[in-house]
């Protein structure tokens, strides 16, 4: 009892300061989710999947103060033609969103449909989080699916003619925003989901994505880059036969993020492919910690995350294939690489793959270096100034996992947004 007492005093401290959502269909999930939490405790620096990060900001009773950011550039996604969704500190902005109809798309927010006695997405609303947890708990995860007022519930039943964009704005330093949504894929059906923003000054987001047989669903996220921002994203994703999984995260700037995805391949020849690309900057830390597991035949995964680390940022990588013993055929890929470009930052990797199959092809692989001195002799032999040959080569760096985004004007949009954020630090 002793041992459980320095975990549970900061648990229950965090608890008193948020209120449970009461009544509706999701008060059973809710219910089932405060108890998890109080059964494995917040998280600490002793727990295994921590001992790189310092959970203390995250689990605080207070959100720590994060100073407002204005880089005076156009929005991220601004070029698209988009169904856009605003959040202000995790705050439905119903005036700066679009009419939520759209063609093949069901869209409704949490606040309002929670209060009904049922609903699609009470089967939904934190399972696909609680199946999360083995062998991994993951307390922040069902500490939003216990206290998150607000949200979007996303049934797919077409293929909608353009992306759902959720915009999150950050403008009180003091915010503490709690957002969860749910995602349901119908069978055939397709969807591709934007998120940008800094969200808040601390920010807790859960979203769940069910993916039937023969759907896809494609997400691109760029994460804010108010630096002071603390910010603990869970991603859980199921998968059906022959369906798809495509996930990038673009994450610039950030004194401490923690993005959790957790997939599940269960039907035959499906594929998920999670991608993240990191620019770090000074006291910047990055955390992608991500668990794939394979529970079905034929089925492809891969994931690959690049960092440029500087000025003492840390980057932290976490990555784990699980293949069980049914799931032959698999095809599983991992590589994390840091281009480290000063002797103080730092790139800490904890790769993994536990395979209980014997017909499969899985790989892992994690690197770090610094900036290759030959391509940067020859591109500076040529005329070409040391800080934009520095430049081109972090891009080309990144390029492998740009390249994951399925829509190529996407991915080049990331890239130019790079580009201009590259030039405007060398002047």
């Amino acid at each position: 009892m002793a041992l459980a007492q320095p975990k549970t005093d900061p648990t229950e401290a965090r608890l008193a300061a948020l209120d449970v959502p009461a009544g509706g269909w999701s008060a059973a999930a809710r219910s089932d989710a405060l108890a998890r939490v109080r059964e494995m405790g917040l998280p600490g620096r002793r727990d295994e999947y921590w001992k790189f990060t310092r959970p203390d900001t995250l689990v605080a009773p207070e959100a720590p103060e994060a100073a407002l950011f204005d880089a005076g550039e156009p929005p991220m996604f601004d070029a698209f033609d988009r169904l856009k969704i605003v959040f202000v500190d995790g705050a439905f902005d119903a005036e700066a969103s679009d009419d939520l109809a759209l063609e093949g798309i069901e869209i409704e927010r949490l606040a309002a449909a929670g209060v009904a006695d049922i609903h699609w997405a009470q089967g939904l609303y934190g399972a696909l989080e609680a199946r999360g947890h083995a062998p991994v708990p993951r307390p922040l995860a069902a500490l939003n699916t216990a206290v998150a007022r607000d949200g979007l519930l996303i049934r797919v039943t077409g293929k909608p003619s353009k992306p759902v964009s959720l915009i999150y704005h950050h403008r009180d330093t003091a915010s503490d925003a709690y957002l969860h949504h749910v995602v349901r894929v119908e069978e055939g059906a397709e969807l591709t989901l934007l998120e940008n923003g800094p969200a808040a000054a601390r920010f807790n987001k859960v979203l769940e994505v069910d993916v039937a047989d023969t759907g896809a669903f494609h997400h691109v996220r760029a994460q804010g880059r108010d630096h002071e921002r603390r910010t603990a994203t869970h991603t859980f994703a199921r998968l059906g036969r022959e369906s798809v999984f495509k996930t990038f995260t673009l994450t610039v700037n950030g004194v401490m993020t923690r993005n959790e995805t957790v997939v599940e391949l269960t039907g035959d020849d499906a594929v998920a492919h999670v991608a993240g690309a990191a620019v770090g900057d000074g006291d910047f830390h990055g955390d992608n910690t991500v668990f794939v597991t394979h529970d079905a035949r034929n089925c492809e995964s891969r994931q690959v995350f690049k960092y440029v680390l500087r000025n003492g940022a840390t980057g932290v990588f976490q990555g784990k294939i699980l293949v069980k013993a049914d799931a032959q055929k698999t095809d599983g890929y991992q590589i994390s690489q840091s281009l480290l470009l000063d002797d103080d930052s730092q790139f800490l990797a904890k790769p993994e793959l536990e395979i209980y199959a014997d017909d499969v092809a899985c790989s892992h692989g994690s690197t770090s270096g610094a900036i290759d001195e030959d391509a940067l002799f020859y591109l500076r032999a040529r005329g070409v100034p040391e800080g934009e040959a520095t430049d081109m080569l972090t891009l080309a760096f990144l390029a492998e996992a740009v390249d994951e985004i399925e829509d190529r004007a996407l991915a080049d949009d990331i890239v130019a947004r790079l580009e201009g954020w590259f030039a405007r630090r060398r002047d």
